[in-house]
Protein backbone atom coordinates (compact mmCIF):
# COMPACT_ATOMS: atom_id res chain seq x y z
CA UNK A 1 0.00 0.00 0.00
CA UNK A 2 1.35 3.66 -0.64
CA UNK A 3 2.52 5.83 2.17
CA UNK A 4 -0.30 8.37 2.94
CA UNK A 5 0.06 11.77 3.81
CA UNK A 6 3.46 13.05 1.65
CA UNK A 7 3.29 14.85 -1.44
CA UNK A 8 4.55 13.98 -4.17
CA UNK A 9 7.39 16.75 -3.91
CA UNK A 10 8.65 14.89 -0.69
CA UNK A 11 8.38 11.67 -2.29
CA UNK A 12 10.42 12.78 -5.13
CA UNK A 13 13.03 14.59 -2.63
CA UNK A 14 14.10 11.53 -0.54
CA UNK A 15 14.18 9.21 -3.84
CA UNK A 16 16.33 11.89 -5.19
CA UNK A 17 18.76 11.40 -2.01
CA UNK A 18 21.93 10.16 -2.51
CA UNK A 19 21.52 9.69 -6.61
CA UNK A 20 24.08 10.88 -9.35
CA UNK A 21 21.63 10.46 -12.21
CA UNK A 22 17.48 9.71 -12.74
CA UNK A 23 16.86 8.75 -16.31
CA UNK A 24 14.74 10.58 -17.65
CA UNK A 25 13.57 12.32 -14.12
CA UNK A 26 10.46 13.66 -15.94
CA UNK A 27 9.29 9.90 -16.64
CA UNK A 28 9.58 9.08 -12.61
CA UNK A 29 7.87 11.99 -11.67
CA UNK A 30 5.06 10.46 -14.01
CA UNK A 31 4.99 7.06 -12.87
CA UNK A 32 4.67 8.36 -9.64
CA UNK A 33 1.78 10.38 -10.52
CA UNK A 34 0.02 7.51 -12.30
CA UNK A 35 0.87 5.42 -8.90
CA UNK A 36 -1.15 7.85 -6.77
CA UNK A 37 -3.69 7.99 -9.65
CA UNK A 38 -4.63 4.34 -9.71
CA UNK A 39 -3.13 3.30 -6.39
CA UNK A 40 -0.74 0.73 -7.93
CA UNK A 41 2.90 0.67 -6.61
CA UNK A 42 5.85 0.67 -9.04
CA UNK A 43 7.54 -2.42 -9.49
CA UNK A 44 11.37 -1.71 -8.53
CA UNK A 45 13.97 -3.62 -9.66
CA UNK A 46 17.42 -4.00 -8.37
CA UNK A 47 19.71 -7.04 -10.08
CA UNK A 48 22.40 -8.34 -7.95
CA UNK A 49 25.39 -10.92 -8.91
CA UNK A 50 26.58 -13.00 -6.02
CA UNK A 51 30.16 -13.40 -7.87
CA UNK A 52 31.28 -13.47 -4.22
CA UNK A 53 30.48 -14.37 -0.57
CA UNK A 54 30.37 -10.92 1.51
CA UNK A 55 28.75 -7.59 0.91
CA UNK A 56 30.26 -3.89 1.74
CA UNK A 57 28.84 -1.02 2.06
CA UNK A 58 29.78 -0.43 -1.70
CA UNK A 59 27.39 -2.79 -2.58
CA UNK A 60 24.31 -2.05 -0.44
CA UNK A 61 24.11 1.64 -1.33
CA UNK A 62 21.15 0.75 -3.87
CA UNK A 63 19.54 -1.91 -1.69
CA UNK A 64 18.82 0.69 1.12
CA UNK A 65 17.64 2.80 -2.20
CA UNK A 66 15.29 0.00 -2.79
CA UNK A 67 14.05 -0.16 0.97
CA UNK A 68 13.33 3.61 0.60
CA UNK A 69 11.10 2.74 -2.97
CA UNK A 70 9.59 -0.06 -0.50
CA UNK A 71 8.63 2.19 2.82
CA UNK A 72 7.27 4.49 0.10
CA UNK A 73 4.59 1.76 -0.36
CA UNK A 74 5.98 0.47 -4.29
CA UNK A 75 6.83 -3.50 -4.85
CA UNK A 76 10.54 -3.62 -4.17
CA UNK A 77 11.62 -6.81 -6.54
CA UNK A 78 15.22 -8.21 -5.76
CA UNK A 79 16.33 -10.21 -8.98
CA UNK A 80 19.52 -12.76 -7.78
CA UNK A 81 21.28 -13.46 -10.88
CA UNK A 82 22.24 -16.92 -10.60
CA UNK A 83 22.76 -16.89 -14.44
CA UNK A 84 23.98 -13.27 -14.99
CA UNK A 85 26.51 -13.83 -12.31
CA UNK A 86 27.95 -16.88 -14.29
CA UNK A 87 28.76 -14.37 -16.77
CA UNK A 88 30.10 -11.53 -14.22
CA UNK A 89 29.10 -8.09 -15.09
CA UNK A 90 31.80 -6.33 -17.05
CA UNK A 91 31.46 -3.04 -15.98
CA UNK A 92 34.15 -1.36 -15.20
CA UNK A 93 36.53 -4.01 -15.61
CA UNK A 94 40.02 -3.91 -18.18
CA UNK A 95 39.80 -7.84 -17.88
CA UNK A 96 37.52 -11.12 -18.59
CA UNK A 97 35.89 -12.16 -14.68
CA UNK A 98 36.66 -15.52 -14.08
CA UNK A 99 33.30 -17.24 -15.25
CA UNK A 100 31.74 -19.33 -12.14
CA UNK A 101 30.19 -22.30 -11.97
CA UNK A 102 26.28 -22.47 -10.95
CA UNK A 103 26.87 -24.42 -8.31
CA UNK A 104 29.47 -21.79 -6.90
CA UNK A 105 26.59 -18.55 -7.52
CA UNK A 106 23.93 -20.88 -5.76
CA UNK A 107 26.15 -20.80 -2.57
CA UNK A 108 27.04 -17.32 -3.07
CA UNK A 109 23.08 -16.60 -3.42
CA UNK A 110 22.20 -18.02 -0.55
CA UNK A 111 25.00 -15.64 1.71
CA UNK A 112 23.60 -12.30 -0.19
CA UNK A 113 19.58 -13.27 0.88
CA UNK A 114 20.71 -13.57 4.43
CA UNK A 115 22.60 -10.63 4.16
CA UNK A 116 19.99 -8.55 2.35
CA UNK A 117 17.23 -9.61 4.15
CA UNK A 118 18.81 -7.55 7.05
CA UNK A 119 18.23 -4.27 5.01
CA UNK A 120 14.73 -4.94 3.09
CA UNK A 121 11.18 -6.03 4.40
CA UNK A 122 11.38 -9.76 3.96
CA UNK A 123 7.58 -9.95 3.45
CA UNK A 124 7.33 -7.15 1.42
CA UNK A 125 10.50 -8.29 -1.07
CA UNK A 126 9.95 -9.99 -4.00
CA UNK A 127 12.74 -12.43 -4.70
CA UNK A 128 13.61 -13.74 -7.75
CA UNK A 129 16.39 -15.94 -9.70
CA UNK A 130 16.69 -14.53 -13.61
CA UNK A 131 17.37 -18.38 -14.41
CA UNK A 132 14.06 -18.41 -14.04
CA UNK A 133 13.57 -17.25 -17.29
CA UNK A 134 17.19 -17.19 -19.10
CA UNK A 135 17.47 -20.93 -18.18
CA UNK A 136 14.33 -21.62 -20.50
CA UNK A 137 15.39 -19.34 -23.82
CA UNK A 138 16.49 -21.49 -26.52
CA UNK A 139 19.08 -20.95 -28.40
CA UNK A 140 16.77 -19.23 -31.18
CA UNK A 141 15.65 -17.01 -28.49
CA UNK A 142 19.03 -15.78 -27.75
CA UNK A 143 19.39 -15.17 -31.36
CA UNK A 144 16.57 -13.11 -31.58
CA UNK A 145 17.41 -10.70 -28.01
CA UNK A 146 21.32 -10.29 -29.71
CA UNK A 147 19.60 -8.86 -32.87
CA UNK A 148 17.81 -6.06 -31.30
CA UNK A 149 21.49 -4.72 -30.37
CA UNK A 150 24.10 -3.80 -32.82
CA UNK A 151 27.90 -3.93 -32.67
CA UNK A 152 28.52 -0.25 -32.69
CA UNK A 153 25.30 0.21 -30.06
CA UNK A 154 27.66 -2.47 -27.78
CA UNK A 155 30.69 -0.77 -28.63
CA UNK A 156 29.21 2.89 -27.52
CA UNK A 157 30.27 1.22 -23.71
CA UNK A 158 33.57 2.94 -22.69
CA UNK A 159 35.01 0.01 -21.08
CA UNK A 160 34.49 -1.94 -24.19
CA UNK A 161 35.63 0.26 -26.95
CA UNK A 162 38.64 0.84 -24.26
CA UNK A 163 39.85 -2.74 -24.21
CA UNK A 164 39.33 -3.50 -28.07
CA UNK A 165 41.38 -0.12 -28.89
CA UNK A 166 44.01 -1.30 -26.26
CA UNK A 167 43.76 -4.89 -27.92
CA UNK A 168 42.77 -6.28 -24.15
CA UNK A 169 40.67 -9.60 -24.67
CA UNK A 170 37.07 -8.86 -25.15
CA UNK A 171 34.86 -12.06 -25.06
CA UNK A 172 31.54 -12.32 -26.87
CA UNK A 173 29.68 -14.02 -23.57
CA UNK A 174 31.06 -10.57 -22.04
CA UNK A 175 28.84 -8.57 -24.55
CA UNK A 176 25.90 -10.61 -24.31
CA UNK A 177 25.85 -9.56 -20.48
CA UNK A 178 24.02 -5.99 -21.07
CA UNK A 179 21.28 -8.10 -23.07
CA UNK A 180 20.86 -10.45 -19.81
CA UNK A 181 20.47 -8.08 -17.07
CA UNK A 182 17.95 -5.90 -19.67
CA UNK A 183 15.77 -8.57 -20.92
CA UNK A 184 15.26 -8.95 -16.57
CA UNK A 185 13.54 -6.27 -16.87
CA UNK A 186 11.37 -7.18 -19.54
CA UNK A 187 10.55 -10.25 -17.78
CA UNK A 188 9.20 -8.35 -14.63
CA UNK A 189 7.88 -5.52 -16.45
CA UNK A 190 10.26 -3.37 -14.14
CA UNK A 191 8.65 0.47 -13.95
CA UNK A 192 12.01 1.67 -12.00
CA UNK A 193 15.18 -0.04 -12.24
CA UNK A 194 18.20 0.94 -9.61
CA UNK A 195 21.99 0.64 -9.75
CA UNK A 196 25.32 2.00 -9.26
CA UNK A 197 25.86 4.90 -12.35
CA UNK A 198 28.76 2.42 -13.73
CA UNK A 199 25.60 0.18 -14.40
CA UNK A 200 23.55 3.01 -16.38
CA UNK A 201 24.66 1.52 -19.61
CA UNK A 202 23.01 -1.98 -18.95
CA UNK A 203 19.43 0.10 -17.32
CA UNK A 204 19.83 1.72 -21.00
CA UNK A 205 19.35 -1.67 -22.81
CA UNK A 206 16.57 -2.89 -20.58
CA UNK A 207 14.69 0.29 -21.55
CA UNK A 208 15.39 -0.29 -25.45
CA UNK A 209 14.35 -3.84 -24.88
CA UNK A 210 11.04 -3.37 -23.05
CA UNK A 211 10.28 -0.72 -25.77
CA UNK A 212 10.82 -3.46 -28.46
CA UNK A 213 8.24 -5.73 -26.70
CA UNK A 214 6.20 -2.57 -26.12
CA UNK A 215 6.28 -2.49 -22.83
CA UNK A 216 6.40 0.97 -20.99
CA UNK A 217 10.43 1.44 -20.49
CA UNK A 218 11.86 1.79 -17.04
CA UNK A 219 13.32 4.59 -15.85
CA UNK A 220 17.04 4.39 -14.23
CA UNK A 221 17.66 5.84 -11.00
CA UNK A 222 21.44 5.52 -10.41
CA UNK A 223 23.62 6.40 -7.38
CA UNK A 224 27.43 7.29 -6.95
CA UNK A 225 30.27 4.50 -6.76
CA UNK A 226 30.85 5.20 -3.05
CA UNK A 227 34.98 5.87 -2.26
CA UNK A 228 36.12 3.46 -0.04
CA UNK A 229 38.42 4.21 3.39
CA UNK A 230 41.03 5.34 1.15
CA UNK A 231 39.50 8.24 -0.52
CA UNK A 232 40.59 7.66 -3.70
CA UNK A 233 39.28 4.23 -5.73
CA UNK A 234 35.45 2.71 -5.44
CA UNK A 235 34.99 0.38 -2.49
CA UNK A 236 36.84 -2.73 -3.42
CA UNK A 237 37.10 -5.92 -1.36
CA UNK A 238 40.33 -6.14 -2.85
CA UNK A 239 41.96 -3.15 -2.57
CA UNK A 240 41.49 -3.53 1.27
CA UNK A 241 39.39 -0.15 1.53
CA UNK A 242 35.78 -1.40 2.64
CA UNK A 243 33.40 -1.74 5.34
CA UNK A 244 31.89 -5.07 5.39
CA UNK A 245 27.88 -5.03 6.88
CA UNK A 246 28.50 -8.13 8.46
CA UNK A 247 31.90 -6.99 10.15
CA UNK A 248 31.71 -7.11 14.32
CA UNK A 249 30.36 -3.68 15.20
CA UNK A 250 33.84 -2.18 16.23
CA UNK A 251 35.86 -3.29 13.32
CA UNK A 252 32.55 -1.14 11.39
CA UNK A 253 33.50 2.21 14.15
CA UNK A 254 37.16 1.75 13.28
CA UNK A 255 36.63 1.80 10.01
CA UNK A 256 34.65 4.28 9.53
CA UNK A 257 36.91 6.70 12.09
CA UNK A 258 39.55 5.79 9.46
CA UNK A 259 37.54 7.49 6.39
CA UNK A 260 39.24 10.86 5.36
CA UNK A 261 37.39 13.71 6.33
CA UNK A 262 36.29 15.15 3.18
CA UNK A 263 34.34 11.73 2.52
CA UNK A 264 32.07 12.01 5.57
CA UNK A 265 29.27 13.55 3.70
CA UNK A 266 29.01 11.19 1.08
CA UNK A 267 28.61 8.31 3.84
CA UNK A 268 25.91 10.51 5.40
CA UNK A 269 24.48 10.86 2.82
CA UNK A 270 23.81 7.43 0.61
CA UNK A 271 24.57 5.17 3.81
CA UNK A 272 22.43 7.09 7.30
CA UNK A 273 19.13 8.50 7.26
CA UNK A 274 19.65 11.56 8.68
CA UNK A 275 17.32 14.21 7.20
CA UNK A 276 19.39 16.30 4.54
CA UNK A 277 18.42 19.63 6.15
CA UNK A 278 20.43 18.43 8.94
CA UNK A 279 23.06 17.52 6.67
CA UNK A 280 23.39 20.83 5.19
CA UNK A 281 24.21 22.32 8.46
CA UNK A 282 26.23 19.97 9.44
CA UNK A 283 28.23 21.07 6.09
CA UNK A 284 28.15 24.11 7.15
CA UNK A 285 29.27 24.03 10.69
CA UNK A 286 32.38 22.07 9.49
CA UNK A 287 33.21 24.42 6.84
CA UNK A 288 32.80 27.63 9.10
CA UNK A 289 34.54 25.28 12.03
CA UNK A 290 32.22 25.17 14.71
CA UNK A 291 32.09 21.45 14.64
CA UNK A 292 35.41 19.27 14.38
CA UNK A 293 35.70 16.55 12.14
CA UNK A 294 35.89 13.96 14.87
CA UNK A 295 32.82 14.62 16.30
CA UNK A 296 30.96 14.72 12.83
CA UNK A 297 32.87 11.14 12.16
CA UNK A 298 32.26 9.65 15.53
CA UNK A 299 28.76 10.69 14.65
CA UNK A 300 28.53 9.13 11.49
CA UNK A 301 30.26 6.19 12.94
CA UNK A 302 27.45 5.33 15.20
CA UNK A 303 24.89 5.54 12.64
CA UNK A 304 26.25 3.23 10.11
CA UNK A 305 27.00 0.62 13.17
CA UNK A 306 23.47 1.19 14.37
CA UNK A 307 22.00 0.39 10.70
CA UNK A 308 23.92 -2.89 10.37
CA UNK A 309 23.62 -3.75 14.38
CA UNK A 310 21.63 -1.47 16.55
CA UNK A 311 22.14 1.26 18.63
CA UNK A 312 23.99 -0.52 21.87
CA UNK A 313 25.85 -1.76 19.37
CA UNK A 314 27.11 1.35 18.20
CA UNK A 315 27.41 2.90 22.32
CA UNK A 316 29.77 -0.25 23.22
CA UNK A 317 31.77 -0.05 19.91
CA UNK A 318 32.20 3.54 20.17
CA UNK A 319 33.21 2.77 23.75
CA UNK A 320 35.86 0.19 23.10
CA UNK A 321 36.94 2.95 20.01
CA UNK A 322 37.57 5.32 23.35
CA UNK A 323 39.28 2.68 25.55
CA UNK A 324 41.83 1.41 22.55
CA UNK A 325 42.69 4.61 20.75
CA UNK A 326 42.52 7.33 23.67
CA UNK A 327 43.95 5.15 26.45
CA UNK A 328 45.88 3.06 24.59
CA UNK A 329 44.64 -0.38 25.78
CA UNK A 330 44.12 -3.72 23.55
CA UNK A 331 40.71 -4.47 23.26
CA UNK A 332 39.24 -6.94 25.50
CA UNK A 333 38.11 -9.30 22.70
CA UNK A 334 40.69 -10.23 20.14
CA UNK A 335 41.43 -13.23 17.76
CA UNK A 336 43.61 -15.96 19.02
CA UNK A 337 46.35 -17.77 16.91
CA UNK A 338 47.44 -21.62 17.64
CA UNK A 339 51.14 -22.44 17.41
CA UNK A 340 51.84 -25.84 17.47
CA UNK A 341 56.06 -27.16 17.56
CA UNK A 342 55.33 -28.09 14.40
CA UNK A 343 54.65 -24.56 12.70
CA UNK A 344 58.02 -23.44 15.45
CA UNK A 345 61.70 -24.07 14.34
CA UNK A 346 64.04 -23.92 17.56
CA UNK A 347 60.76 -22.17 18.76
CA UNK A 348 60.90 -19.36 16.20
CA UNK A 349 58.84 -18.59 13.26
CA UNK A 350 59.13 -16.14 10.54
CA UNK A 351 57.38 -12.86 11.43
CA UNK A 352 55.41 -12.35 7.77
CA UNK A 353 54.53 -16.16 7.70
CA UNK A 354 52.71 -15.66 11.46
CA UNK A 355 51.02 -12.88 10.34
CA UNK A 356 49.81 -13.91 7.65
CA UNK A 357 49.11 -17.41 9.66
CA UNK A 358 46.99 -15.10 12.24
CA UNK A 359 44.96 -14.01 9.51
CA UNK A 360 46.55 -10.43 9.96
CA UNK A 361 47.34 -10.01 6.45
CA UNK A 362 46.46 -12.26 3.34
CA UNK A 363 50.52 -13.04 2.66
CA UNK A 364 53.73 -13.00 3.35
CA UNK A 365 54.55 -10.34 1.27
CA UNK A 366 52.16 -8.07 2.39
CA UNK A 367 53.21 -9.10 5.81
CA UNK A 368 56.88 -7.72 4.72
CA UNK A 369 55.63 -4.69 3.56
CA UNK A 370 54.14 -3.94 6.57
CA UNK A 371 56.59 -5.03 8.89
CA UNK A 372 59.12 -2.68 6.30
CA UNK A 373 56.38 -0.02 6.89
CA UNK A 374 56.67 0.25 10.58
CA UNK A 375 52.92 -0.99 10.98
CA UNK A 376 53.67 -4.30 12.99
CA UNK A 377 53.80 -4.17 16.43
CA UNK A 378 54.86 -7.02 19.36
CA UNK A 379 53.50 -6.64 22.84
CA UNK A 380 53.14 -2.46 21.73
CA UNK A 381 56.83 -2.52 20.72
CA UNK A 382 57.68 -1.65 17.10
CA UNK A 383 59.03 -4.47 14.75
CA UNK A 384 60.56 -3.17 11.17
CA UNK A 385 62.66 -6.36 10.51
CA UNK A 386 61.10 -8.27 7.94
CA UNK A 387 63.49 -11.10 8.87
CA UNK A 388 62.39 -11.75 12.03
CA UNK A 389 62.93 -15.02 12.89
CA UNK A 390 60.17 -14.32 16.11
CA UNK A 391 61.21 -16.54 19.53
CA UNK A 392 57.64 -17.61 20.44
CA UNK A 393 56.05 -16.82 23.33
CA UNK A 394 52.12 -17.48 24.58
CA UNK A 395 50.48 -14.84 25.35
CA UNK A 396 52.30 -11.95 23.08
CA UNK A 397 49.66 -9.46 20.85
CA UNK A 398 50.57 -8.94 17.44
CA UNK A 399 49.66 -5.45 16.35
CA UNK A 400 48.79 -4.14 12.57
CA UNK A 401 47.73 -0.87 12.25
CA UNK A 402 45.30 0.17 14.71
CA UNK A 403 42.98 -2.15 14.62
CA UNK A 404 44.08 -5.48 13.86
CA UNK A 405 45.13 -7.74 16.86
CA UNK A 406 46.18 -11.40 17.32
CA UNK A 407 47.28 -13.07 20.67
CA UNK A 408 49.51 -15.81 20.23
CA UNK A 409 49.06 -18.80 22.26
CA UNK A 410 51.58 -22.01 22.18
CA UNK A 411 49.18 -25.18 22.41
Amino acid sequence: MLRQGISLEEELALLKRGTEEIFPEEELVEKLKKSRRTGKPLKVKLGVDPTGADLHLGHVIPVLKLRQFQELGHEAILIIGDYTAMVGDPSGRDKTRPQLTHEQVLENCRTYEEQIAGILDPEKTRVVYNGEWLSKMTFQDVIRLMSQMTLAQMMEREDFSNRFQNQIPLSLHEMIYPLMQGYDSVAIEADVELGGIDQKFNILVGRDLQRNQGIEPQVGVCNPLLLGLDGKEKMSKSLGNYIGIKEPASEMYGKTMSLPDEQMMMYFELVTTVPMEELRQMEYELESGQVHPRDAKRYLARKIVERFHDADAALAAEAEFDRVFKENQIPEDIPEIELSLDDLEDGKIWLPRLLAQAGLVSSNGEGRRLIQQGGVRIDGEIVDDPELDWLAKSGTVVQIGKRRFARVILS
